[in-house]
């Protein structure tokens, strides 16, 4: 009977034993093992056997990316103006046995690294920078507490400014900043505009004058090559008159002078202002001038058929009978 009672208090020894003994870690953490208080080695995700009563589990560590929040705190920037910042801090223990004894407390160290870091870091820096430069901020952070915590064994992945509040009355003058700045690019834009426009407007009207400039001129090239021409012929045919002239010719300049009179004449019918007509005092010489005319045709195409041998033509009523007198010849009528 007490032999029974022994050997069922040794197999509950046993089993106690071997629940001490025996560990399991779970995956995405690490335990650290202490003999007699000494750390001793660390032991990974699967099942592990420790000596009971003399080894124990230390430390329990999540080996997984962990994320703390970095509370609200104020701000005073470069330019002396008071902001609100909060974050995100992302890290993951790499050595274990380092994080759990370098450091005591360990989201805690980090927590308050962070935020001396980011008023260290964004009081360095102008409102307008604070505001517009966060990867900046960022970076410059993960730069510095990451360097802060590796002796801990640890690796700060990333930190975030979550929010940046400034005071509401400094809101209020960024936002009428921002909207006088607006007024100003649309009225450099539209004066921009209105300065394109005369530009445009000014070429316009000097390539027209160009144009009409060179038209001009085209005209009046061609105006003084037609006098030049119609004065190349009227020169040709006075030359032709001098020569029937110079050749015994007579009624040739009375041809010429009585071309310039008829020409003359109709200028003054066409005229649209003329009404009346004075005739000249020699208008018995024009006629006469007419008649030379009619002399001088019928010279130039010679006696019609049956006409040969007859004597000269009776004079006319209408015709004189002596030749007509010379347009500069002496005036006809009353003196």
């Amino acid at each position: 009977m007490e032999f029974g009672i022994f050997a069922g208090v040794v197999a509950v020894f046993g089993i106690l034993l071997a629940f001490a003994g025996i560990k399991t870690v779970p995956q995405g953490q690490e335990f650290t093992v202490e003999r007699f208080g000494r750390y001793t080695h660390t032991l990974r995700p699967g099942l592990h056997f420790i000596i009971p009563f003399v080894d124990r589990i230390g430390t329990k560590l999540s080996m997984m990316e962990t994320v703390l929040d970095v509370p609200s705190q104020e701000v005073i920037t470069k330019d002396n103006a008071m902001v609100t910042v909060d974050g995100v801090v992302f890290y993951q223990v790499l050595d274990a046995a380092r994080a759990a004894y370098e450091v005591n407390q360990l989201q805690l160290a980090i927590l308050n690294l962070t935020m001396t870091n980011v008023r260290t870091v964004m009081g360095s820096m102008d409102l307008d920078e604070l505001l517009s430069q966060r990867d900046r901020i960022n970076a410059q952070l993960l730069h510095v507490v990451d360097d802060a915590t590796q002796p801990w064994g640890i690796k700060v992945t990333r930190i975030e400014i979550r929010d940046i509040q400034p005071p509401r009355d400094l809101v209020d003058s960024m936002a009428r900043q921002m909207k006088a700045e607006r007024d100003r690019r649309a009225q450099i834009l539209e004066a921009e505009g209105a300065r394109q426009s005369a530009i445009l407007k000014a070429e316009g009207q000097k390539q027209a004058a160009i144009l009409e400039a060179e038209g001009r001129r085209e005209a009046a090239f061609r105006d003084a090559e037609a006098r030049e021409r119609e004065a190349e012929a009227e020169a040709a045919a006075t030359r032709m008159v001098s020569d029937a002239i110079a050749g015994g010719n007579v009624q040739a300049i009375n041809y010429f002078v009585a071309q310039q009179y008829l020409t003359t004449f109709k200028e003054f019918a066409h005229s649209p202002n003329q009404k009346v007509l004075f005739m000249p005092m020699e208008t018995t010489g024009i006629i006469g001038t007419l008649g030379g005319l009619a002399e001088i045709a019928r010279d130039a195409f010679g006696p019609k058929e049956g006409e040969g041998n007859k004597g000269p033509r009776p004079p006319s009523p209408n015709r004189p009978a002596s030749p007509p007198p010379s347009p500069w010849g002496t005036p006809q009528g009353p003196a």
